[in-house]
């Protein structure tokens, strides 16, 4: 089972960053998944999630308005739309899936992990 993330980047603030999270080894058609980042210094939080039943999707207050998450058709394909990028998002982002029905804003509850992508925001 892997999760890989792709798509990080340097970036203007005021920009944007598509990122991509690509699920191998199993069907992660019915799993929730999730977007988290680590800031340099920082514990790494949680940014937005994707149910695998209903496809409701938390987002974290820092962000929204600005950030989209979505699926692929297939589900195994998961993307953070990044807009109006500021120096603050700068940080490692790591994409997760868990077996719940919801996302979990938590580390916790999910079971596999991908390595993080780089996001790097210029003032």
């Amino acid at each position: 089972v892997q999760l890989q993330a792709s798509g990080g980047g340097l970036v203007q603030a005021g920009g944007s960053l598509r990122l991509s999270c690509a699920a191998s080894g199993r069907t992660f058609s019915t799993y929730s998944m999730g977007w988290f980042r680590r800031a340099p210094g920082k514990q790494r939080e949680f940014v937005a999630g994707i149910s695998g039943v209903d496809g409701t999707t938390p987002v974290a207050d820092p962000v929204k308005g600005r950030f989209t998450i979505s699926r692929g058709n297939g589900k195994n394909t998961m993307y953070l739309q990044m807009n109006s990028l500021k120096p603050e998002d700068t940080a490692v982002y790591y994409c997760a899936a868990s077996r719940g029905s919801y996302a979990p804003i938590t580390e916790n509850p999910y079971d596999f992990w991908g390595q993080g992508t780089q996001v790097t925001v210029s003032s």
